[in-house]
């Protein structure tokens, strides 16, 4: 359920989102084994601009059947983004 919420919050406030730098969160993601090598080495390998691989990752979690991906996303934004963590901790039932 949390991880059900958090989707959609995220989803809310993709456009915000998208413009953090994606190569920590895809690192952090990457070792607690919410994506895998493939994804990781797809989305660094593109040629996109970063808004655009940031994009990408998020479409990757939406479709993800990690059952705590956005638990983990979260959890990544605590270090860099804390005040991002703030607003979605605002929006939590």
């Amino acid at each position: 359920m949390a991880n059900e919420v958090l989707k959609g919050i995220f989803q809310e406030m993709q456009t915000q989102l998208v413009g953090f730098k994606p190569d920590p969160i895809m690192d952090a993601l990457f070792s607690k084994k919410v994506i895998d090598i493939d994804d990781i080495d797809n989305l660094r390998h593109s040629y996109q601009a970063p808004r655009d691989r940031c994009r990408e990752l998020l479409l990757l979690l939406h479709r993800s059947p990690h059952p705590q991906a956005f638990i983990h996303l979260r959890l990544t934004l605590l270090d860099e983004y804390s005040w991002f963590v703030d607003q979605i901790d605002k929006k939590l039932p």
